[in-house]
């Protein structure tokens, strides 16, 4: 309580320096930029140039808003069940190979779910080799031999999600069951509590806090993609931006199903910080006695072996490989100059929109702490609402205003130079890479609060006792110390980056590929052998950002 109590002294001393006004203001500005789409997007929604709402809403409308639904509870649910279900293996027991498979079961967040579609359907389609090895081993000779059931449906697709976002789950989960008192165990254990009592009874209702947050996130996810529904033909919201807007040209009837799915989101939303405010009340006591794991030998250690390695195997092992066998065998794929420019075009957009991120983060944190405004702070909150929204949903916002003042822009250059400029905005990556930068703001946002919280507030302030102004001391004193921080940020927004395809296909200019969009265009066309490089890349810049959250997790674990 002293150190609290002493900071805040420190932090109002902060707030009078010289340009703290001129911060507040860029603070201000950023905010307002980041919550802009957002709120373009009910502006749009509540003034339809044409009102299609009462069509949306008998015709396609409620099919949309079920199968969002029931996709989102049915991924929801079985991404709940492995993430637990392996956190709570791995957190209490030892069994063959519990020290590699606890970091395996990490990799799938390295695969984007569309991957993850295109790798299920060519592995389990009439032609690929599961459906040929039981041909040949029944001698069945055509489809009407035998039942297989239909992969690309909404189960399909329920699959494919939970694969690739169970580690949402499995991370918070196994950080809860770790964090509980051994005590509690062993005095049910005492009681003759069984292991599977021992979960329901104990384990589980302890860690339920952590459970649904991991969970929310992965229905927040769900809700938000394109990928995974329109690769198996599942019509949900989002699906449904895309055929209101560019099928039916009513951006207005776009807007109000994004206002739908942004209203969804910010429920889901809710949950999350409602059981996350829940959390502190299970922590241990800090002398209490970690549970000391069991030991699995025999069958039950090889099961639990097993067990662990089916999320791994169809969130990761089957996508890489799959696409790894369709890499080899089409290696001229590796040489079309398509494939160059959408990893140049990945690169520059990325990394423009990573360093644009963080930067924009940094300022804004910097500017509400010295601007001396506390008023000010309240702007976190709507700064942060980007990630929540789906990329779908921010790239209506952003190019209805963006192509609005990209006409503007033109006409006023076209008359004072006399040449046609064309669309420098639309027309160009700028509006991908400011889309880039407010779905992913509240990461470089986070991390910077993070950043700056680790500086004493004395070090600056001696900084600028010696002649240094703020953006000095920013530079001298807050940068070196937080290049760690600073640093995992850009990593990880820029793996964003890659990874993004709704908003990217909305926004990015004619015959402009990235890496997830030109994946996306093959697979879509059955091109697998073509897909299969581009996917491979934006796997392996997602396993950069699984080794760094890897590497974070075992530093914690030792501390």
């Amino acid at each position: 309580m002293r150190a609290g109590a002493g900071a805040a002294p420190l932090r109002r001393q902060e707030a009078r320096v010289p340009g703290g006004a001129l911060w507040s203001a860029a603070a201000l500005a950023v905010a307002a930029l980041v919550a802009l789409p957002v709120l373009s997007v009910v502006w749009l929604a509540l003034n339809p140039t044409e009102n299609i709402w009462p069509h949306l809403l008998a015709t396609t409308l409620p099919r949309y808003l079920a199968n969002t639904a029931i996709l989102a509870l049915g991924t929801g649910a079985l991404a709940a069940a492995a993430g637990t279900g392996a956190a709570w293996l791995v957190a209490m027991y030892r069994f063959p190979g519990a020290a590699v498979i606890e970091w395996l079961l990490l990799l799938p967040l390295a695969v984007p779910a569309y991957v993850g579609a295109y790798a299920l359907v060519d592995f389990l389609e009439y032609s690929g080799p599961v459906q040929g090895a039981l041909r040949e081993a029944f001698g069945w000779t055509g489809a009407r031999d035998y039942w297989f059931p239909a992969i690309k449906t909404r189960g399909g697709a329920a699959v494919v999600l939970a694969a690739a976002l169970y580690p949402y789950v499995y991370l918070l989960a196994r950080a809860a069951f770790r964090e509980q008192p051994g005590g509690a165990y062993e005095v049910a254990r005492a009681l003759g509590t069984g292991p599977v009592a021992l979960f329901l009874r104990v384990g589980l209702p302890l860690a339920r806090p952590a459970i649904a947050v991991g969970t929310a996130i992965v229905m927040m996810e769900t809700v938000a993609d394109y990928g995974v529904v329109s690769f198996f033909a599942v019509q949900t919201l989002t699906t449904g931006i895309f055929t209101t807007w560019l099928e039916m040209g009513n951006a207005g009837g776009a807007a109000q199903i994004a206002c739908l799915i942004l209203g969804m989101v910010l429920a889901l939303l809710a949950l999350e910080r409602h059981a996350r405010r829940r959390l502190r009340f299970h922590q241990s006591a800090r002398q209490s006695r970690p549970w000391r794991r069991a030991r699995l030998t025999g069958a039950r250690g090889w099961a639990a072996t097993a067990l662990c390695l089916i999320p791994f195997l169809a969130g990761f092992a089957l996508p890489v490989g799959v696409m790894a066998a369709q890499a080899l065998a089409n290696p001229e794929a590796w040489l079309s100059p398509g494939l160059a420019r959408a990893l140049a075009h990945t690169l520059t957009t990325g990394g423009l929109a990573a360093l644009a991120t963080v930067g924009a983060a940094l300022m804004l944190v910097y500017g509400l702490r010295i601007g001396g405004h506390a008023g000010l702070r309240r702007l976190l909150p709507l700064t942060g609402i980007g990630y929540a929204a789906p990329g779908a949903v921010l790239a209506v916002g952003l190019l209805i205003p963006l192509a609005a003042l990209d006409h503007r822009l033109a006409d006023l250059w076209l008359a004072v130079t006399g040449d046609d400029p064309g669309l420098m905005l639309t027309g160009t990556a700028f509006a991908v890479i400011l889309a880039y930068v407010v779905r992913f703001f509240a990461i470089g946002q986070g991390a910077a609060d993070a950043g700056f919280d680790r500086v004493p507030p004395s070090l600056p302030m001696a900084a600028r006792s010696l002649g240094r102004t703020a953006a000095g001391a920013l530079r001298a004193v807050h940068l070196p110390l937080m290049r760690g921080t600073v640093g995992s940020a850009l990593l990880l927004v820029f793996v964003d980056c890659v990874k993004e395809l709704p908003a990217t296909m909305l926004l990015r200019p004619f015959n402009y590929e990235t890496l997830a969009t030109r994946a996306h265009e093959k697979a879509s066309l059955e091109n697998l052998g073509d897909a299969s490089p581009a996917a491979l890349l934006v796997i392996a810049v997602g396993l950069a950002a699984v080794a760094l959250l890897a590497r974070t997790n075992l530093r914690e674990t030792r501390a």
